[in-house]
């Protein structure tokens, strides 16, 4: 346990514009409190504060490293300081569950003491330029889905012959046809602001559209970069990529490919009880991960013989479909994870650069 390990852990409660720090001993009782703001001369009183109170062995335990605390987060790692990231602490069920942000921020620092595998902070640079970059391209292609569908309902409510005209085109056709439309003055005005509204509705989608490509194409040099491995792999493509490595992170992140299997949450939770044997489905981690995972499991069922023979084999020896389905995200996540964790191992030329 990290109780073990260090003379003390500040635990800090992050928001927009405030920090609440405690500083607590290893047997979880509370040395100091105090508060900053959340800029650069507040995390250096937090700083100070925890060199004075905890002059020894010290960590660092935050909620939101990823948002109100990444600030304070990259000024630690930057100082030399361990952080560590602390789920949403529970509060007790007793006396109306009583809340502050300094009891917070000791319910942190105690919850880190207690826990037996600490979680790192995900690392900035790269990995946050691929995570602006997925949720900016992911706002895109949402805009660009409404965006066709209430095209979709204006050409069904649109006049008889523009409708007629339309309906018979495909999707891409349309989104062109419309973008091309042209004003004709001598139409009733219904007539002329429903081609006003097709044409800039469509000139909308195409502008997402090439938005999103222009992203995906960014997002693809970052992964070349940084883990061209995983591009060879069936099934994978930029965005899949990208978010595998937003989610992974860094090397030395994850104790093991079981804790990482269970953070994408394709490994099964043991249900057991007396003489039933179960597992049940794991609805936690990171669900973007999730997905990713089953985006490669999908393709590789569809096109890749060596994991239809697998599939086959599992479900001659009575597993469901699904169930085939699952060991098989299990068998990827392990895949992917050997190839990450053997990816950010330096090699011997960039030793001998090095030295």
């Amino acid at each position: 346990m990290l109780a073990e390990h260090i003379d003390g852990v500040i635990g800090v409660d992050t928001h927009r514009d405030t920090l609440a720090a405690a500083a607590v001993s290893p047997i979880g009782a509370v040395l100091e409190t105090t508060d900053a703001a959340a800029y650069r001369r507040g995390y250096q009183r937090l700083l100070d504060f925890a060199r004075q109170h905890v002059p020894g062995r010290r960590c660092w335990a935050l909620e939101g490293t990823g948002s109100y605390g990444a600030g304070l987060t990259t000024f630690l790692e930057d100082a030399g300081e361990r952080v560590i990231e602390v789920c949403r602490p529970k509060r007790p069920p007793v006396r109306g569950g009583r809340k502050t942000d300094m009891l917070d921020a000791i319910r942190a620092a105690r919850e880190a003491l207690a826990t037996e595998h600490v979680i790192q902070p995900r690392k900035r640079g790269e990995r946050e330029a691929m995570r602006v970059l997925l949720a900016t391209r992911q706002g895109a292609v949402h805009a660009s889905t409404a965006a066709i569908n209430q095209l979709k309902a204006l050409i069904i409510s649109a006049p008889d012959d523009l409708r007629a005209e339309l309906r018979r085109l495909s999707r891409p056709a349309q989104i062109t046809r419309c973008a091309g439309l042209r004003d004709r003055p001598v139409l009733p005005v219904e007539h002329r602001m429903t081609i006003r509204a097709l044409r800039s509705t469509a000139q909308r989608v195409r502008h997402l559209q090439a938005e999103a490509r222009e992203l995906e194409n960014e997002l693809l040099a970052l992964v070349r970069e940084r883990a061209p491995e995983l591009l060879e792999l069936l099934g994978i493509g930029p965005i899949t990529a990208a978010q595998i490595l937003v989610s992974w992170s860094h090397a030395g992140r994850f104790r093991s490919e079981a804790a990482f299997a269970s953070f994408a949450g394709v490994a099964p939770i043991p249900a057991s009880s007396g003489l039933t044997n179960k597992h049940r489905l794991n609805r936690g981690g990171d669900r973007q991960l999730n997905r990713a995972m089953h985006t490669i499991t999908l393709i590789r069922m569809r096109l890749d013989p060596a994991t239809k023979s697998y599939v086959a084999r599992r479900t001659s020896e009575g597993k469901s479909p699904r169930d085939a389905q699952r060991c098989l995200k299990r068998n990827i996540c392990r895949q992917i994870f050997k190839i990450l964790e053997r990816s950010s191992q330096p090699n011997a030329e960039d030793l001998a650069q090095a030295a």
